[in-house]
């Protein structure tokens, strides 16, 4: 019985330390970029898009299609790197483990 209680007592500081990691992802921030600069896009650790900023010459050429595809392979890069920044720090306090639901 000692062990099973060990291993709840392991769970729960687990589970308090990742509801903590994902308290502190949302503070953090990833910036990308896309077009050399032209589109920079800011997200949370969280996936949250925080700011997208758009050079106005890209605008001002009017190419509606390429603006979309800028901004989308910004945000497309800042959500991988934010995923890749949330994995890391999970896998720190899993050991490695691959828990599913939990990334």
């Amino acid at each position: 019985m000692k062990g099973m209680n060990d291993l709840m007592r392991q769970a729960q500081v687990m589970q308090r330390k990742m509801t903590e990691l994902q308290e502190d992802l949302k503070k953090r921030e990833v910036e990308s970029s896309a077009g050399g600069g032209m589109v920079n896009v800011t997200v949370n650790g969280s996936s949250e898009v925080l700011s997208i900023v758009i050079d106005p010459a890209v605008i001002e050429s009017g190419d509606a299609e390429m603006i979309q595809d800028l901004v989308m392979s910004a945000v497309n890069d800042a959500n991988k790197k934010a995923k890749a920044m949330m994995e890391s720090e999970m896998s720190q306090i899993t050991g490695g483990m691959n828990i599913p639901g939990m990334m």
